[in-house]
């Protein structure tokens, strides 16, 4: 049962990433309508979620909302646009299986027991070297300096892509649930997916703002 899941992860996340990389690459129009899917999926997994309760709805909308669009503000039309992208992406992707791995392998005191009981503080450590690594490692790929700034988007991006990923643990725990949803076959939700890419969007869009405004 357990090969079966990882296999339709493998599956799901090999259909899913190609796309939205090309999308990434060659910027507007195919980024605005990654988007506009992004935050309209977004919006209507949370609604089906979050709907009976209006405290948890509007705000919910509001920081789904903003996140994406700094995330289309930031992409731009231009080349240094479109590589802060792919620095998010490999901060928020790395920081999530490092925490996991680095979790997994060494344990310890947990997180946050109450809001996440898997997630524990070796984990959240490991997710910090392994996000703001690979994050530096992709700006300078792509041809860009590697300076003290950056690093510190890269740091901040990987912080709070953890703390996005609690946030949306808390919202499930409120609610009862599982996954957020059954859109992704192996994943769950489109949020959890998407949970730590929300949180560091805001992060980098606000550190990095000298490198994309």
């Amino acid at each position: 049962m357990a090969d079966r899941e990882l296999l339709r992860r493998i599956i799901s996340a090999a259909v899913m990433i190609p796309p939205v990389l090309a999308a990434v690459h060659f910027g507007p129009p195919w980024y605005t309508a990654l988007i506009v899917i992004l935050a309209a999926a977004m919006v209507w997994e949370w609604t089906h979620l979050a709907g009976r309760d209006p405290a948890w709805l509007v705000p919910g909308t509001v920081y789904m909302l903003g996140a994406a669009y700094l995330m289309y503000l930031m992409r731009g039309d231009g080349q240094i646009g479109r590589d802060l992208i792919y620095f998010l992406f490999a901060v928020t992707w790395t920081t999530d299986t490092g925490a996991y791995l680095t979790g997994r392998a060494l344990g310890g005191p947990k997180l946050a027991p109450r809001v996440s009981p898997s997630k524990t503080i070796s984990g959240a450590i490991g997710g910090l070297v392994t996000g703001g690594g690979a994050g530096i490692l992709i700006w300078w790929l792509t041809g860009h300096p590697v300076d003290v700034q950056i690093a510190v988007v890269a740091a901040l991006g990987s912080i709070a892509c953890q703390i996005g990923d609690l946030l949306e643990s808390a919202a499930k725990r409120h609610f009862q649930v599982k996954d957020s949803g059954r859109m992704i076959p192996g994943h769950g939700g489109i949020l959890d997916r998407v949970d730590g890419l929300l949180a560091a969007a805001f992060a980098v869009a606000a550190a990095g703002a000298g490198i994309w405004r």
